[in-house]
């Protein structure tokens, strides 16, 4: 199993292949990337105005087909275009440097069209809103079709993903079919929280996922004794710090183990390993509200879950690529190896022979997905099984 990879670099390439797993059709891709082969060639980090342009111009045709369908009445057929219009709009935005023109248009043309079709094709998907620190985050709970209160995996992002990137990949809907509710998260630094409410990243993950513990414990269809955390990417240390530090979680999981995030940055600054986004350092400064490379060090330093992994008694899953090139599957060993407190800790590791091998799984989700939900589904006791 390998990465899909039209271009000469690996983040372009690496925003493709989530492109394609988070619904995209091959056929509109390749129209897509066609127009940008020259550009590819100057770096990853030249060029992703032009990026942008293409992936937008599709998003465009796909909400104005999708109007034509409204206008015959076929309300399915329109939210579906909208849906994978917002996987386009987002693929765009997100390969953007901080402040440039037209990013924000595009964020939010990506979140609305996303919400028309989930509206439209009548998905069991509630947009939910709280407040954090005095202003908001929001997240998507998706209602398993159950009857009664059904255990809930909370679901956060990595460094440069998005609530609706995590809902359409598809895991919600495999924790669904084993009756369990998935909560996908805009934590500080990502999506919404970032972007329209300003609020940076912090390490301190447990602090924003105690706040949604909170509000699942208010809902009649959730059972708050059984709620579970997992987290993509860069999720791989958030979702295991608060499930360190947050007791109301009974089970966990990483995709990806993200295990000492602040060392990797001293790797990338000798250009060892991959980025997952072009202009890297201009992100960062902004995910975590830096000046400069001296303060975003400084308030990166605690992304490092060394000292914190013996606090989990709750089942814990960590997940590998084996030909991960961003992150080191020596994290993944170190996180299991330090889960000595946790009652059934498990380190998986996704090979040549099943796919998954690249980070989280973009070169193939539906294994991990699959091993995820399961994993989910016994921990907190429901089924495997139809």
């Amino acid at each position: 199993m390998a990465l899909f990879e039209p271009f000469p670099n690996y983040v372009w390439n690496l925003s493709v292949s989530i492109a394609m797993e988070n619904g995209g059709k091959i056929g509109e891709i390749v129209d897509i990337i066609k127009p940008l082969m020259a550009a590819a060639e100057a770096g990853e980090d030249a060029g992703t105005r032009e990026f942008m342009i293409e992936w937008v111009k599709m998003a465009d045709k796909l909400v104005a087909l999708g109007e034509e369908d409204l206008a015959l009445g076929r309300e399915f057929s329109a939210g579906n275009k909208f849906k994978r219009s917002a996987i386009y709009y987002q693929t765009g935005e997100r390969m953007q440097p901080h402040g440039s023109p037209d990013r924000m248009a595009t964020y939010l043309n990506g979140i609305n069209n996303f919400m028309r079709g989930m509206k439209l094709t009548n998905e069991p998907v509630e947009k939910v809103t709280i407040p954090y620190q005095g202003k908001e985050i929001t997240g998507l709970f998706h209602k398993a079709p159950v009857d009664g209160p059904a255990p809930c995996v909370v679901y956060c992002n990595g460094l440069d993903s998005m609530k609706e990137m995590l809902w359409m990949g598809g895991f919600p809907h495999a924790m669904a079919k084993r009756g369990v509710h998935t909560l996908c998260v805009d934590q500080p630094g990502t999506g919404e929280a970032l972007r329209l409410q300003g609020l940076p990243a912090t390490p301190y993950s447990e602090q924003w996922a105690s706040a949604w513990v909170d509000y699942l414990e208010t809902r009649p269809d959730v059972d708050k004794e059984r709620l579970g955390m997992t987290g993509i990417s860069l999720g791989g240390h958030f979702a295991p710090r608060a499930v360190a530090y947050e007791p109301r979680f009974k089970s966990g999981a990483a995709w990806g183990a993200n295990h000492n995030w602040h060392e990797v940055q001293f790797k990338r600054m000798k250009r060892e390993g991959e980025n997952p986004v072009p202009h890297y350092w201009g992100h960062v400064f902004w995910v975590f509200g830096a000046e400069n490379m001296d303060d975003f060090l400084e308030k990166s330093k605690d992304m490092n879950l060394n000292g914190h992994m013996d606090r989990i008694k709750v089942p814990f899953l960590v997940t590998h690529g084996v030909n991960d090139r961003q992150i080191s599957p020596d994290y993944a060993q170190q996180a299991y190896d330090q889960l000595v407190n946790s009652p059934r800790r498990e380190l998986k590791w996704f090979t040549e022979r099943e796919g998954g091998v690249e980070h989280v799984g973009a070169d193939n989700h539906s294994f991990a997905i699959d091993y995820m939900a399961d994993w989910f589904a016994e921990t907190l006791g429901t089924w495997t099984k139809a």
